[in-house]
């Protein structure tokens, strides 16, 4: 066991695990940050999405000492009160059903507008692709994702006017 020194949604954390530990269970059973699900522990349905210094990342493969000085967020640090635009486009499309996923769509949309704040249908079905959905809501996560993106408040859109 060691203990690793992380920087979580802005926080300083400190977790006393063994070091190939996944970061989800770090974030969910050490952290209390519960938001970030497990699916599949393979990486390969997108539940467990967070970001690492701003990139979609699957946490259930990402060894806790992989972390190193990276910045993670979670779905608890993309806002903090839901008023994110990829979250506020998901209530006004009613994207939803079961919601088991949705924590890791989101995280995978933001990551893709921060880097791409007006992408193409095709470069969102590409991007959320790895992202799965038992309720089947794609149409309505495509939609909600387009409508994020033609927001003037999304906040990669700031950045880049900024520059």
């Amino acid at each position: 066991m060691a203990v690793f020194k992380l920087q979580i949604n802005g926080r300083a954390y400190q977790a006393d695990v063994d070091a190939d530990t996944p970061l989800l269970w770090v974030l969910r059973d050490n952290l209390g940050l519960v938001g970030t699900k497990y699916g599949c522990g393979i990486a390969q349905c997108g539940a467990c999405t967070v970001h690492l210094n701003g990139e979609a990342t699957r946490s259930c493969v990402l060894p806790v000492s992989g972390v190193g000085k990276s910045k993670v967020t979670t779905i608890e640090g993309l806002s903090a009160d839901g008023n994110h635009p990829v979250q506020q486009a998901w209530d006004k499309v009613d994207v939803p059903q079961c919601g088991y996923c949705q924590a890791g769509q989101i995280m995978t949309a933001a990551a893709l507008l921060k880097k791409n704040p007006k992408p193409t249908q095709a470069e969102i079905d590409e991007t959320m692709t790895g992202n799965l959905c038992r309720c089947g809501t794609y149409h309505r996560i495509r939609e909600a994702v387009m409508a994020a993106s033609q927001t003037s408040a999304t906040p990669s859109s700031k950045t880049s006017k900024s520059k």
